[in-house]
């Protein structure tokens, strides 16, 4: 069982005396930068101290060591992606077929880790270089999302648009694995953000829903996965 984040992060400190207010979130901005630049490996404490613009022996005020900032960083940005991925289904409303409910997913994905958010882009670019007990301690907050796209799936089986012959748990890797990819070799000179959404939802949309079939003889998926990736 993977531990629950209580019981590998210690608690957020309190600002010491004088502090400035909103230290700890600088400090935080300032990682997912630092973290979606350089990646794991080549991430400082100095440099982040530097970006925030906070001596470095004061990162350990708000932090208690270099993996527990990293870690809250991951956090964040996991949350950040399960919150604008749910915000843009909802604003989607009730009626949106599970075929448009992909497509919007696919958009609020790629949309926050792209141009909205470095602490989506630290996650995508960093979580699978981390060491085993962060990726442990964050499998929960990874878990959440990938439950998500298992239930868009799964409606679009039931809903018939897509075949219950399509393994779901290999489709979800497929499908969440391309668009964490996305901040890897994605640039502004490469092509716009519109480009990079249009593209990948042609693509996983005429790949998933190519054939059709019955919806009394959909397929849900029921199977574990593995550790989530976004």
């Amino acid at each position: 069982m993977s531990p629950t984040p209580t019981e590998t992060t210690p608690p957020a400190k309190s600002a010491p005396d004088g502090a400035a207010p909103g230290t700890r979130e600088r400090i935080l901005s300032a990682a997912a930068r630092v973290l979606s630049e350089r990646g794991y490996a080549a991430t400082r404490l100095s440099d982040i101290a530097l970006r925030a613009g906070v001596h470095a022996p004061g990162v350990y005020h708000y932090f208690s060591s270099r993996d527990d900032l990293v870690m809250q960083v991951l956090r964040e940005g996991q949350r950040r992606v399960l919150q604008h991925v749910t915000a843009a289904l909802e604003q989607g409303g009730a009626g949106t077929s599970p075929r448009d409910r992909i497509m919007i997913a696919i958009d609020a994905h790629l949309r926050l880790e792209l141009e909205l958010s470095e602490f989506a882009t630290a996650v995508t670019r960093n979580l699978g270089h981390v060491p085993v007990t962060i990726r442990e301690a964050l499998h929960p907050d990874s878990e959440a999302y990938h439950s998500l796209w298992r239930d868009l799936l799964t409606d679009a089986v039931d809903d018939g648009a897509i075949s219950p012959s399509v393994d779901l748990r290999v489709a979800r890797m497929m499908v969440i694995g391309a668009l964490n990819w996305a901040p890897e070799w994605w640039h502004d000179d490469l092509a716009p953000v519109g480009v990079v959404v249009a593209t990948t939802q042609s693509i996983v949309g005429d790949g998933l829903f190519a054939c059709t079939a019955p919806r009394d003889a959909a397929r849900p998926e029921t199977t574990t996965a593995p550790t989530a990736l976004a």
